[in-house]
């Protein structure tokens, strides 16, 4: 019989605090039973939620999340059970796709497993997930539960607030997902985890392989990037950096860690210089390099990029000797919300009903719109609102059989409300000014 939904969470939760709590009592804990928690039916029901919400595509076997909904979820969950209680759980490959690069230049990797896959991953990381999160500093925002990419850049700017001068080494890791050796990863997880099976279960997907084309790869480093319990994975093992760096090179500057995206925060360009050089030794401990390309010193003056936002010292209007770090959306950014923009008002839809493209296009405004409106954002969101007018109006002559854009903004003018189009201007939060001198 089906377990009811909240009745999951509730459970699942308890375990999860009782996990949480036991780790956060002793530091020195290596927790060993384990194993018969990941396949607890709450457990796994959980684990099963996650995934049908977040729904993904199939792996290599072509079983998709409508194909077990249409076969049974209770049988399917029933046989993951039984695989893993006997042990004869094996793992498939992953199925490897290339997406484009936020930054625009060239692709990323991603490695989608198979859903019953994801399921048993989902599982465990319910299960260790509570037991390192009692480790992890609080310089580390990406991917944990209760953190977000706002509380991260908060960091930064009290950080930068606190540095009448400040310089910021603004870094990212080569290959981070690709280049983990594994060794030193399930070293990192033995630390708190002496469960062999649970710790063989983690080494069975690292050893599961990769489709490419017709062929399987087996890496000898990395995770895959797209796998459930891989960003847990990375926070693992970082978290020696994070302690490293609190325990040894504080003094520098403040670190703030998203993943494997991280900028220091320092008061001069001499110490930006002596931060950069210890965490080249730091990653280098962990078998890891900073790409070269994307890491810089950069003053507060002069900008950096993070989490999307750009960031940068400037004066105050009303104050000019007042200054503060202003952010706004990155070029990036920018870029990409065009380029959707552009895709959502293209030819092709035009046997569409404007009004359905509307709404695609305010859904979209209204997310971009949620991340970036806590910042200085008001003039690029009012370069994107005329660059969305441009398109829309473009797109209703084009279904008209019209030229140029005036046909198209006579029917939005007319309308009295521009056609129900969500507007960014006057969406702005308010963020502290963080001001100095």
């Amino acid at each position: 019989m089906p377990i009811e939904a909240n009745d999951i969470q509730d459970r699942v939760r308890r375990l999860q605090v009782k996990l949480y709590l036991a780790a956060e009592r002793s530091k020195n804990r290596r927790f060993h039973a384990l194993y018969d928690r990941v396949y607890r039916r709450d457990v796994l029901e959980r684990a099963w939620r996650e995934v049908e919400k977040n729904h993904g595509a199939a792996g290599v076997d072509g079983v998709s999340i409508e194909a077990i909904r249409e076969q049974g979820v209770e049988a399917f969950l029933d046989q993951l059970a039984d695989e893993l209680r006997e042990g004869c759980y094996r793992p498939l490959p992953v199925r490897r796709v290339s997406i484009p690069k936020s930054s625009g230049t060239g692709t990323r990797n991603l490695g989608i497993p198979a859903v019953r896959d994801r399921v048993v991953a989902a599982a465990v990381k319910v299960v260790i997930e509570p037991i390192f999160e009692a480790d992890f500093l609080g310089c580390s925002f990406g991917f944990r539960p209760k953190r977000s990419t706002h509380q991260a850049l908060d960091r930064i700017r009290g950080g930068i607030r606190a540095e009448a001068s400040a310089w910021v080494v603004d870094a990212d890791i080569q290959s981070f997902f690709d280049e983990i050796p594994r060794g030193k990863l399930v070293e990192a997880l033995r630390e708190r985890i002496s469960d062999r099976r649970v710790i063989g279960l983690i080494q069975s997907w690292l050893r599961a392989g990769v489709l490419v084309g017709g062929s399987v790869l087996h890496p000898e480093t990395g995770t895959p990037q797209g796998g459930v319990v891989s960003p847990l994975l990375a926070n693992v093992y970082l978290n020696q950096l994070d302690r490293a760096w609190e325990e040894r090179y504080r003094r520098l500057g403040e670190l703030t860690r998203y993943c494997d995206d991280l900028v220091i925060v320092c008061g001069t360009r001499a110490d930006a210089e002596a931060a950069l050089q210890a965490l080249v030794g730091l990653l280098a401990e962990l078998g890891l390099r900073v790409a070269e390309a994307k890491t810089r010193l950069v003053d507060g003056g002069q900008g950096f990029d993070f989490l999307g936002f750009h960031h940068r010292k400037v004066r105050s209007f009303r104050n000019p000797s007042v200054l503060f770090l202003a952010s706004w959306p990155g070029h990036a950014a920018m870029q990409r919300a065009r380029e959707r923009v552009r895709g959502l008002c293209a030819r092709r839809n035009c046997l569409r009903p404007v009004m359905d493209v509307i709404t695609d296009v305010n859904r979209f405004l209204r997310g971009w719109g949620g991340y970036f409106r806590r910042g200085n954002s008001t003039r690029h969101f009012h370069r994107l609102d005329l660059y969305v007018g441009r398109r829309l109006a473009r797109f209703i002559s084009k279904k008209h059989d019209r030229s140029g854009l005036g046909f198209g903004y006579r029917a939005m003018g007319a309308s009295g409300n521009d056609l129900g189009l969500y507007h960014l201007v006057g969406t702005v939060g308010a963020v502290a000014a963080h001001a100095g001198r």
